[in-house]
């Protein structure tokens, strides 16, 4: 016998959207509910979707005693912890969009209240669900290029997205952007550990109204000597309004690998737009009957670790360590030195 799910969404825009499709379709949820601020969204998504009930209050559904799991897609960020804290003391298996919380005292005690009352607590990193990703996984795990030496990650997203995402958050590009690419290349390289950490940041364009930079690059150095660089930046030109371009480097004793995550495979070229590149990882939309976006993989797998009792693939844990790299790599980036890991007095923070 199947063992099925109520869930309850909180916020359905660009990402909760997808995640409330997915869950929709997913035979392992029975019911579903969904919490939205913006009234037309709201009516939107009633008429498209088989609800069992829709409210503008998340409170509602952490009390609906009928709903055991809960996936957190609000914005600002900043909305994380409390509806993460009032879900997880409410026995609730919650989901959680990146970031984990806003500071790492906030993280443990999420973390904490999970493990008290025994429920599922995961994070949304949704690159390690994307094909391309999973294979760097793989040829590490399978020695395919011996010990791996460096790493490079560079990641860039359109201004339009950057604007959207910048505009609502204080926080840097190595949070909300390269963060995805530190929690992918600390969970391939596992169980090595970051030991220092250097940054440094530039802009010219969004730094004319506000302290917002442009670009980020990370420098981390890890616990057996090898190095892992990582980029993000947002301020791409438009070829696309969510357009995400990657680039993957893995240099290793016995071999390299190369990732081309540029999306640039499918182009669309009309008299009107000129050319654009409809293709996306971040998060990318549904096409036609199937999906561009490692979302709603994402979101099936952790409505199966739920239904079925199993181990989700992002542990809380792991986001708090990729919090606090990204905490080091802004603090190096403000002062201009390299920062030592771990820094135990953080926690009071």
């Amino acid at each position: 016998m199947i063992n099925q799910i109520n869930v309850g969404i909180i916020g359905t825009g660009w990402c909760g959207g997808i995640r409330a499709n997915a869950c929709a379709d997913n035979p392992l949820v029975d019911k579903l509910y969904i919490a939205e601020s913006n009234k037309e969204r709201l009516q939107e998504l009633k008429k498209s979707l088989k609800l069992e009930s829709s409210t503008d209050n998340w409170n509602e559904l952490i009390d609906n005693k009928n709903i055991d799991t809960i996936i957190i897609s609000a914005t600002p960020e900043t909305t994380h912890f409390p509806m993460a804290l009032a879900a997880l003391k409410a026995g609730k298996n919650v989901f959680l969009e990146k970031p984990i919380a806003t500071t790492l005292k906030e993280a443990e005690e999420l973390i904490d209240i999970s493990i008290k009352n025994n429920v599922k607590f995961t994070i949304g990193y949704s690159q390690r669900f994307n094909s391309k990703y999973a294979y760097v996984k793989k040829s590490l795990n399978e020695n395919l290029i011996g010990e791996p030496v460096t790493c490079l990650v560079s990641r860039h997203i359109t201004r339009e997205l950057g604007e959207k995402i910048s505009g609502r958050t204080a926080l840097s590009p190595a949070a909300m952007e390269s963060t995805h690419d530190l929690d992918f290349l600390l969970w391939c390289l596992q169980p090595r550990k970051p030991i220092k950490v250097y940054s440094q940041t530039s802009g010219k364009l969004f730094s004319k109204n506000s302290n917002t930079p442009d670009h980020q690059w990370i420098l981390v150095t890890l616990d057996d000597g090898m190095t892992i660089s990582v980029g993000g930046g947002w301020i791409l030109p438009l070829g696309y309004p969510n357009y995400s371009h990657t680039w993957i480097e893995v240099i290793g004793t016995d071999g390299s690998l190369f990732i081309d995550d540029s999306h640039k495979d499918v182009q669309l070229n009309t008299v009107k737009n000129g050319i654009r590149y409809p293709m996306s990882s971040m998060p990318g939309e549904p096409v036609e009957h199937t999906h561009a976006d490692p979302m709603h993989e994402e979101t099936n797998h952790f409505v199966n670790a739920v239904a079925l009792n199993k181990q989700v693939l992002v542990k809380p844990e792991e986001a708090k360590t990729v919090m606090e790299l990204y905490i080091a790599a802004d603090l190096s980036a403000e002062t201009g030195e390299p920062v030592i890991l771990p820094r135990n007095n953080w926690i009071s923070n």
